[in-house]
């Protein structure tokens, strides 16, 4: 039996977090708990070096005594980082597009960064309307690729149903983890605020959560909305959200404080044979 927990949103920058400091509270948790794989679905801090350099110091402070596994969220991506690099980086700790066995299990744990396709978009609003509010508002207008946001959607799709496949050809059961909402139930409806509306569209897509429960995937962490929900199951398939969230002067997303406690709050174990 493995021990698995799960997180996303931690956004050490943001919530001004001594990121060093809570490096060793986290290890040492995580060790006290017996983990025996740490999966951070993106969202660190808004560099990827940084965030790579976390979860490479989290891991040799946890050395051998559990395995930290890393996808890049959107913040993470807005510097350090060319879309080639986010597809082509050869690291243990960062699993964008592959495959990990969970030792001495059936089990493998997928991870993809995932992206949006704005098939969470508010009716009667088109494609190219939206494109427009996302290059004059949205954070990700920072993030540079050679291609448009459903293009990248489907090389989501593409690489999932690829990993997806091999895995059922294995006969093994799987943990799949991305960034971005595969589920419309998860979107909070504001219609009176166009600017929440919008949103969401770059929340993530519904045809990754129909692919995922297509192919009978059993668990899938993902993270990217800041909310607090408990596992829900649709068919086959279980989803969490982790999201630690913001906590500043503007905004409280947590449910309890500090930071740490937050985190301990919002973290999920899972036992998987």
């Amino acid at each position: 039996m493995s021990r698995i927990a799960m997180t996303s949103d931690n956004h050490f920058d943001v919530n001004r977090i001594d990121s060093q400091e809570m490096l060793k509270q986290q290890a040492e948790y995580l060790v006290t708990q017996q983990i025996d794989y740490y999966l951070i679905a993106g969202d660190l801090f808004n560099d990827f070096q940084k965030s790579m350099k976390y979860v490479h110091d989290l891991q040799t402070e946890l050395e051998d005594a559990t395995k930290v596994l890393f996808i890049a969220g959107n913040h993470d991506m807005l510097a350090g980082v060319s879309f080639e690099e986010l597809e082509s980086i050869q690291d243990d700790i960062y699993v964008h597009n592959k495959t990990i066995d969970v030792a001495g299990t059936n089990w493998t744990i997928i991870g993809n960064n995932g992206w949006y396709d704005y098939s969470f978009r508010p009716e009667k609003t088109d494609i190219d309307e939206i494109e427009l509010w996302k290059r004059a508002y949205w954070v990700d207008r920072a993030i540079q690729q050679p291609m448009t946001d459903i293009e990248r959607m489907q090389i989501v799709l593409l690489q999932t149903k690829q990993q997806l496949e091999l895995a059922a050809k294995r006969q093994r059961q799987v943990l799949y983890f991305t960034h971005f909402s595969p589920k419309r139930e998860y979107l909070i409806n504001k219609p009176d605020i166009r600017m929440w509306s919008m949103a969401n569209a770059m929340m993530g897509s519904y045809r990754l959560g129909d692919l995922l429960e297509k192919e009978q995937v059993d668990s899938v962490l993902f993270g990217h909305m800041h909310i607090h929900p408990a596992p829900r199951t649709y068919g086959q398939t279980t989803y969490y959200n982790q999201s630690v969230g913001y906590k500043n002067k503007h905004i409280n997303e947590w449910l309890t404080e500090p930071f740490f406690n937050q985190w301990v709050e919002r973290l999920q174990v899972i036992e998987k044979n």
